[in-house]
């Protein structure tokens, strides 16, 4: 299993509660979760054959920015 981290704005659970959606309708994404706590809001995602740039846009689609860390 893979995991990526991204930095995001994804601030807040109204916000997590936003990016759900996106993010579990993505087949290759196993789990994920944000880290509201750190500053940088750290989404980690893990699952087999991840692919970054995909991730990206999935969370600019939720209306996001993600940028790997």
């Amino acid at each position: 299993m893979e995991t990526l981290q991204f930095k995001t704005n994804i601030n807040c659970s109204n916000c997590v509660a936003k990016v759900s959606p996106f993010l579990n309708q993505d087949d290759s994404i196993d789990q994920w979760k944000v880290d509201t706590n750190n500053p940088d809001k750290i989404l980690s995602v893990e699952g087999e054959e991840l692919d970054s740039e995909a991730i990206i846009k999935t969370v600019e689609k939720a209306g996001f920015n993600a940028q790997l860390s």
